[in-house]
């Protein structure tokens, strides 16, 4: 079993087909289906049930695509940290939720980039949850996400807190009125809409409307326009209140505090480029 054919079967597992796997790999498709059946018959066992639809992991590839994410992982964080052991170069990866990576971290990522211009800094968006599933894959270095995090394997360090507020249409501050309003988020998993759910109950609504607008713009633009109402955080939307086009109001205590996390695979080695930011992210904060 070699790694290459490691990194085409997740591929395939990720994609769903032979034909986006081999898109995305820029690989030929016949080279694709040619190393996923030399796989299935040197284990014995089908990993994919093929259909019209695509191709589905079976139980044999489930168990085998947790085990092609630890190899591969492993094998890219040897790769780094033989390249890279002395002074801070080269990639380093980095997820951010969408708030804070448009409030927080382009100071800390100038700070860092001229410490240590020799390392190509990344930085990709996306929720809680997805950001957290990448960086236990190998795909992110590390992600700074709404905590607290319970994840095998997964280190943190808290990175700072933002407060969460109400925010509405600007002018308008009836809470009654507010609450009854649809409310605007992210998506299934967002953070802000979890704790929203748990405010509204408290607060006597059992029955809410709940609509996903993809980004912060869209939500922000969304209560301006009257749409509804959404809970975020106070960095997030300062400006536009600065601005007039929408109001915040203050949460009770419990649902004030929105701790944000820098997590990492703690049961790996991280490149000299990494640990460097964890430095900076513990001596002087953000």
């Amino acid at each position: 079993m070699e790694s290459g054919d490691l990194r085409i079967f997740r591929a395939v597992a990720r994609e769903g087909s032979a034909t986006k796997a081999a898109e995305a790999l820029n690989y030929v498709q016949s080279n694709v289906t040619t190393r996923i059946q030399y796989l299935e018959s040197e284990l014995g066992l089908p990993l994919f049930v093929r259909s019209n639809r695509g191709m589905a992991l079976t139980e044999a590839g489930e168990n085998l695509l947790q085990y092609a994410d630890r190899i591969l992982a492993l094998l890219d964080e040897a790769a780094r940290t033989t390249k890279y052991s002395e002074q801070p170069v080269g990639p380093l990866r980095i997820g951010s939720i969408e708030t804070a990576a448009l409030t927080h971290l382009l100071p800390l990522f100038s700070r860092y980039q001229s410490e240590f211009p020799a390392v190509q800094l990344s930085l990709s968006t996306g929720g809680t949850h997805s950001l957290v599933q990448k960086v236990v894959r190998g795909e992110l270095d590390g992600a700074f996400v709404y905590g607290p995090i319970e994840e095998r394997n997964i280190g943190c360090v808290q990175a700072f807190s933002e407060e969460l507020v109400l925010v509405s249409e600007a002018g308008k501050d009836n809470r009654a009125e507010l609450l009854a309003k649809p409310m605007l988020f992210f998506d299934v998993g967002c953070t802000h809409r979890t704790r929203a759910e748990h405010f509204l109950h408290e607060s006597g609504r059992t029955s809410y409307e709940i609509r996903e607008f993809g980004t912060l713009d869209l939500i922000v633009k969304g209560v301006s326009a009257g749409f509804g109402v959404s809970l975020l955080p106070k960095s997030a939307i300062a400006k536009a209140a600065k601005e007039g086009l929408v109001s915040f109001h203050q949460l009770p205590e419990a649902y004030r505090d929105l701790p944000v996390e820098f997590i990492f695979r703690s049961d790996m080695k991280g490149s000299s480029a990494l640990l460097s930011l964890l430095t900076m992210i513990g001596e002087r904060g953000i």
